[in-house]
């Protein structure tokens, strides 16, 4: 698992308590699962365990420790005043965050009369104390501060709903006068509370693949995000969510469903690329359902306007959301540059099959070795070698139940196609983003991290043909002891940030 440090060994109560802690919730998730362990059952089973495990990372998680969590939590506190679209706006001699871009990726404040949002004074607390625990400052007990300032990123470009569940939490936190601490801590614990409801819905609904379902929302990467105030907490939710409606569509009977379905499952996608806009291709998924399984006899028509629907507005919300993108630190970066990107790849048309050969060897290498390395929010001290052993166990616990399944379902060889071609989209045009977006121009160098993919990996099961035999014979074992080590690699996700940082 970890390396404990010296600091561990000086001051052993924390992690003591957390291992005793981690210890009893462990067993009684088990047994927990034991008392509700049919599938008709699994959901509750789902909801507890999240929320259990989800609850102790959200409190142990260092302050705005996950991937660009100060710049969500500013979003959230905005979107807790009831502003759904951040103004940006100007003023002088306003206090703004600027982002000196260096290879430590440190931050810093000056005084500056440029433009920004308009958000709480207290965001200072978390600017200056991120990476700490609540023990290495005195500011947790400060009350929360009711002065604004002038922030100069809060990811206007995504949809205000994806911040909901967070700015909920902050309300409260500015509702009952807490200490400024609350403002974090409550805004992960109801985003969290979103994500083991959407992931308990997912898994009720599907017909099938539910053990696979629930392996892929509690990777500790799922796990890490969904109890931050992180957007990629509703996208992983959304994108399990869209994939267990489709399944429930494919095994539906035969005339049992009708146009609302097609409509239910478009809304769906819309709400998932909104967020991050290559998951609009989740959308296709519903040309993949038999016809047989509709009413209408005509129901393609209805599916093809659907997707030219979800298609259209999706558009429409890139004419917003990229020049919003711009309105952030990522703006003052001089060496991305969309435009020229794109002239640069039509001028030299080798930098594509580079790009594609890249995304493909080294990015697809880093995609799947991220599965563990949730110390990744852009601070060297991060990134850690320590959980090598930990990795490879995943790795294989889910090339076993993802790709090898027991009895998951038959799916035609349109569904296989289908779903890997959404799947080769959703990834190819999510590195091709980032490439416009971040790379320096010329450069392949796109800067993706595995959270970006984690819906993907729930599509593994339908597109893999591929069974072993006696696994179909263990079929009810296999999901007792996949449910163990689910569980078990949680509870290794929270052992491992109290033997690293307290």
């Amino acid at each position: 698992m970890s390396t404990l440090s010296a600091k561990n060994f000086e001051n052993p109560q924390f992690v003591i308590a957390t291992f005793v802690i981690v210890a009893v919730v462990g067993i009684l998730s088990i047994v927990y699962y034991f008392m509700h362990d049919s599938e008709n059952e699994l959901y509750k089973v789902a909801f507890v365990i999240i929320l259990c495990f989800g609850m102790m990372s959200s409190l142990i998680v260092p302050i705005v420790d996950v991937s660009d969590e100060l710049e969500h939590l500013t979003r959230a506190e905005i979107t807790s005043q009831g502003v759904a679209f951040p103004h940006w706006e100007g003023g002088v001699n306003n206090l703004t965050r600027l982002y000196n871009h260096t290879s430590e990726g440190k931050y810093s404040t000056a005084l500056n009369k440029d433009v920004g949002f308009n958000t709480s004074e207290s965001h200072m607390f978390f600017l200056q104390n991120r990476e700490k625990t609540v023990f290495e400052t005195p500011g947790d007990t400060d009350k929360i501060s009711q002065s604004t300032i002038l922030d100069g990123s809060a990811f206007e470009q995504n949809p205000f709903y994806g911040y909901l569940p967070q700015a909920i939490g902050v309300f409260l936190a500015k509702l009952f006068d807490m200490n400024v601490i609350w403002m974090l801590w409550l805004g992960r614990i109801f985003n969290l509370i979103s994500y083991a409801a959407l992931i308990s819905l997912a898994i009720k609904k599907a017909p099938v693949l539910k053990v696979p379902l629930l392996a892929v929302a509690c990777i500790p990467l799922s796990i890490y995000q969904a109890a931050s105030v992180s957007i990629d907490s509703m996208i992983i939710g959304l994108g399990i969510l869209s994939i267990a409606y489709f399944l429930y569509m494919y095994n539906a009977d035969k005339k049992s469903l009708d146009t609302k379905h097609v409509a239910l499952f478009c809304g769906l996608s819309l709400l998932l690329g909104l967020c991050k806009l290559p998951y609009l291709a989740f959308v296709f998924l519903i040309l993949l359902v038999p016809r047989d399984n509709f009413k209408n006899e005509n129901i393609m028509r209805y599916m093809l306007l659907g997707v030219l629907i979800v298609a259209f507005a999706g558009l429409l919300w890139s004419t917003y959301s990229e020049p919003a993108l711009m309105h952030s630190w990522r703006s003052k970066l001089n060496y991305m540059d969309p435009a020229l990107q794109v002239e640069y790849l039509i001028n030299n048309p080798m930098a594509i099959l580079h790009f594609l050969r890249m995304i493909f060897t080294y990015t697809l290498g880093i995609t799947v070795n991220g599965l563990f390395n949730f110390f990744a929010a852009g601070s060297a001290n991060h990134y850690s070698d320590q959980y090598t052993l930990i990795t490879i166990f995943l790795w294989i616990f889910l090339a076993l139940t993802l790709l090898f399944y027991p009895n998951k379902g038959k799916f035609n060889l349109k569904a296989r196609v289908g779903s890997l071609l959404i799947l080769l989209m959703i990834y190819v045009g999510t590195c091709f983003i980032q490439l416009l977006t971040w790379a320096d121009v010329g450069s392949t160098n796109i800067g993706v991290s595995a959270r970006y993919f984690l819906p993907l990996f729930a599509l593994l099961p339908i597109i893999v043909p591929f069974r072993i035999k006696k696994l179909d014979e263990f079929k009810g074992s296999y999901d007792k002891y996949a449910m163990i080590f689910i569980i078990g690699f949680m509870a290794t996700l929270i052992l491992a940030f109290a033997t690293k940082y307290y």
